[in-house]
């Protein structure tokens, strides 16, 4: 069975709700599809969002968010959508169960997954004590004992770029990958120790408190607080790519006033679009692609 929306939003992460919410408020017929999937359900602490002084979780402010949209008429469906097709009246969205949902316009809001090796307790901590974003978190590792978990290039980048908030910074190369000569250098002229060797588990106290690893040949390294960069995020374009959205370096390029794609009446936020990696700025792409929908869907009924 067919179900007929004004605009399908694909991803119920942060900047899908936000979009959702305006397009509620716009009495829109509008549908989000929530894999629930997204990288802020892993993240226990936002800190840098106006009016959360003392932060908020991800998946405290996912929920007040539906329940925001839901007050405002949003529908939500828990699936994953696996095929977008253009047709003459709209877009053709399929979902895991086969269902079909139809939408005179789409927001595609499917973000970014970080990599994150099988590491035991590697994702207990993650917004608290761990962190991923140096623009959202270096502030946290002021001063502070800090490890570097990643792999390669990217990880030695972020040790680099850390090194403005602390100087004491270990760089664990999980993966062993070899460095470029003038990365070692660099490492080396900031007094960043490169460790390669294999991580087997992450050391975490009171649930959420980060207190150093074990590297898989058994040595303890302590340390307050972390960083992970394994490199190779994944950018969740698949159904951009089926109806023939522009992208580059794997994310999806949009109009910087509308946020529209390439593809009339496809719209894209949040870090699919831009990787900013910052909730406030998702939350804006949100609400602009939203206003333009509206311009587009009001255009059509004069």
């Amino acid at each position: 069975m067919e179900r007929e929306f004004d605009c399908i939003i694909v991803g119920g992460g942060i900047a899908g709700l936000q979009a959702g919410i305006q397009l509620g408020r716009y009495n829109r017929k509008t549908v989000i599809l929530d894999a629930n999937e997204g990288r802020s359900n892993l993240c226990r602490n936002y800190r840098n969002i106006l009016g959360w002084p003392d932060g908020i979780s991800g998946e405290d402010l996912r929920q007040k968010g539906r329940i925001h949209a839901e007050r405002v008429g949003v529908q939500f469906l828990n699936q994953k959508a696996i095929k977008a097709e253009n047709q003459s009246n709209g877009f053709a969205i399929t979902t895991v169960a086969r269902e079909t949902l139809i939408g005179k316009t789409l927001l595609i809001a499917t973000g970014v997954m970080d990599r994150l090796p099988e590491i035991k307790n590697i994702k207990t901590c993650l917004g608290a004590t761990m962190f991923i974003c140096p623009d959202c978190d270096g502030y946290e590792v002021k001063d502070k004992k800090v490890i570097v978990l990643g792999s390669g290039e990217a990880g030695a980048n972020m040790a680099s770029t850390l090194h403005y908030w602390t100087p004491s910074i270990i760089y664990i190369n999980h993966e062993q990958k070899k460095l470029e000569d003038s990365t070692e250098n660099e490492l080396s002229k900031l007094g960043i120790e490169h460790v390669q060797k294999g991580i087997s588990e992450v050391l975490v106290k009171d649930e959420a408190i980060f207190e150093g690893v074990v590297l898989e040949d058994g040595t303890t390294i302590k340390g307050e607080r972390a960083f992970a960069a394994f490199g190779g995020n994944r950018v969740h374009t698949e159904l951009a790519e089926q109806l023939g959205v522009q992208l580059e370096k794997k994310h999806i390029i949009v109009n910087a006033r509308t946020k529209e794609t390439n593809i009339k009446n496809i719209w894209a936020a949040g870090d699919v679009a831009a990787h900013s990696e910052q909730v406030t700025i998702a939350m804006g792409d949100g609400v602009q692609a939203s206003i333009w929908i509206q311009k587009e869907l009001r255009r059509r009924e004069q």
